[in-house]
């Protein structure tokens, strides 16, 4: 009888070794895929001793390559659009700045004192335009950078946004129009930064004179306010892109403006806890911002 359970266990303990063996030979081959695989390649990882175990494994493998391509990708694709950023930024700067030098060496070869003057003028404009595009960059720098802190608190929405208009009504005496306000709730009110939220307002509203026609729209319904108005034919934007940082209608980049004002927007609405969102209706092109709680 001893004998017979001593040939079972040595039986045992001969089929766990060869287990074992057979464990450590697909973790072999694991790393040894791990090590030699090309990581540009999508080639994924597969099991030959298959266990419950080793099919596991080889999915927690495969699972960390295909985040790990997928960071990659998003990486590759974030330093594309870095580079086509500072291309247009340096589009940007180069306008201004090169009419503002030009300006200059005409006032320097013209004695006509009228000339002069319109010299001074045309170049302190494009100075003053690269002055407004710096400020924008200083403005999103901060909105976007992850380490300044917004004060939230309770904020009536509608007071914000009348200060902000008061203060855009010689824009819109220019433009011969009036913004049209309707606020379901005039007491609406949510949480937020006043100082951002402002900002944000004023963004929307200069982008409506700017880039739309006719009349600026604002229209408050629960905790969502929408900002519409036509756009021209030939300047529709592309909706999905209007918050993208430099992002510009024209594809010359001819217009005004630096396209940072709604990408500053997005950046304090998400600080906010509020959600930024664009969509046309008919020919206008709406703005939406739903407020938080």
């Amino acid at each position: 009888m001893f004998e017979l359970l001593l040939a079972g266990f040595v039986l045992v303990v001969a089929c766990a070794a060869g287990a074992v063996a057979l464990y450590e030979r697909e973790l072999r081959r694991l790393a040894r895929f791990l090590e030699e695989r090309d990581p540009a390649s999508n080639e994924r990882a597969g099991v030959e001793f298959a266990t419950s175990g080793t099919r596991a494994l080889a999915r927690a493998v495969n699972a960390t390559l295909d985040a790990q391509r997928e960071a990659s990708a998003a990486a590759v694709e974030h330093a594309r659009a870095f580079r086509r950023d500072l291309a247009a930024l340096s589009h940007d700067i180069r306008t201004p700045l090169a009419g503002a030098q030009g300006y200059l060496q005409l006032y320097a070869r013209t004695k006509d004192e009228a000339e002069r003057a319109r010299c001074v003028a045309e170049a302190r404009e494009r100075l003053a335009a690269m002055r407004t595009l710096t400020d924008r960059l200083f403005d999103h720098a901060k909105a976007a950078d992850p380490d300044a802190e917004l004060t939230l608190e309770r904020v009536e929405v509608l007071p914000v946004l009348a200060d902000v208009l008061a203060a855009a009504y010689p824009d819109f005496l220019e433009r011969g129009t009036a913004p049209v306000v309707d606020f379901a709730d005039e007491e609406f009110s949510a949480t937020a930064d006043a100082d951002a939220l402002a900002r944000v307002f004023a963004n929307l509203v200069t982008n409506a004179l700017r880039h739309g026609a006719g009349d600026v729209r604002i229209i408050q319904r629960g905790r969502t306010l929408s900002f519409s108005n036509a756009v021209p034919a030939g300047a529709a934007p592309d909706a999905e892109r209007l918050f993208d940082r430099f992002y510009k209608a024209d594809a010359a980049r001819g217009g005004e403006g630096a396209g940072l004002g709604l990408s500053i927007v997005a950046s304090l609405c998400e600080k906010m806890g509020a959600k930024a969102a664009a969509h046309w209706e008919g020919d206008e092109l709406a703005i939406t911002l739903t407020l938080a709680e």
